[in-house]
């Protein structure tokens, strides 16, 4: 999935850039309160949000540390976490689990340990990928029940969304989940205005779709866009070379051990023969 193109008139929202901008517009919450209340199906408007701190500290030297795209409250003190997965991730459920566990530990730590009262979380995933194979809806809202289906608590609930299922025809697309996930697969792919849906006309969605037009940036965000695009670049090619060495290391120890072919080393490990001979090359240059 490619989320930055010269070519195109809008950035993806599922590019960092396009999430921060959208999803995490602190001067402008009209997208993000729609899109949640849209997300969590309330027929209650959210009227504002306040963001919070989005990282979770290690609690102990060896503890796991981590961050979430985004968190913030509403006016009710409702809690939402949203994560933003383009990969395949296949425990992402446990990771919205650490989350929303540690945000209920928080709030409990600030009640003095009581739990009456207690606002309620919403984590919410948004993800490029299918990770339900067992599932057809594209849009998932899960809470604490018993095997009959009746419900015992949802203070905590999790929220999933698989772009990849949705498959809704333009002329099907009515309620406000279905825009804002339309909206979310198509914006980058949308040059011309006769291939905009008349909804993308909605405040909310208007909205969000300005701060994606590239013909539409400031200086100012054109630098914030370059510098986003300049970061990621860096992340890729730093990815890179990780991978590469790991692979570097893992072929060095199989030609050491001297029992597999070329081959055999190069199919293990993902890459071609013409790497690994590249690497035997090296090895025989230093212990020449």
């Amino acid at each position: 999935m490619n989320l930055y193109n010269d070519n195109e008139r809008f950035i993806s929202i599922l590019s960092d850039y396009g999430f921060k901008v959208t999803f995490g517009n602190e001067s402008d919450t009209r997208f993000l309160r729609r899109a949640l209340q849209a997300l969590i199906q309330s027929p209650v408007a959210i009227a504002k949000v306040e963001f919070i701190e989005s990282e979770i500290p290690g609690l102990t030297k060896d503890s796991r540390s981590g961050i979430y795209d985004i968190a913030c409250v509403d006016e009710r003190g409702n809690q939402f976490i949203v994560e933003m997965q383009l990969s395949k991730y296949p425990d992402f459920i446990q990771r919205m689990k650490f989350y929303s566990f540690y945000r209920l530990n928080t709030l409990i730590r600030k009640g003095k340990y009581r739990f009456e009262g207690l606002p309620k979380i919403y984590c919410i995933g948004i993800l490029a990928v299918n990770i339900f194979s067992n599932i057809a809806d594209c849009h998932n809202i899960a809470v604490l029940k018993n095997e009959k289906g009746e419900l015992i608590d949802d203070q905590t609930t999790f929220i999933t969304v698989e772009l990849a299922k949705f498959k809704k025809r333009l002329s099907n697309i009515h309620t406000d989940l279905d825009k804002l996930i339309y909206t979310m697969k198509t914006i980058h792919r949308a040059n011309k205005p006769k291939q905009f849906p008349q909804f993308w006309n909605e405040e909310w969605l208007e909205a969000a779709i300005k701060e994606l037009d590239t013909r539409a940036m400031t200086p100012e965000k054109r630098m914030a866009y370059e510098m986003t695009l300049s970061a990621n670049a860096l992340a890729v090619e730093n990815e890179n070379k990780k991978i590469q060495k790991v692979k570097t290391e893992a072929i060095t120890k199989a030609l050491n051990r001297g029992k597999l072919t070329i081959e055999e080393i190069a199919e293990d490990n993902d890459v071609s023969a013409d790497f690994v001979l590249q690497v035997q090359q090296e090895l025989s240059t230093k212990k020449g």
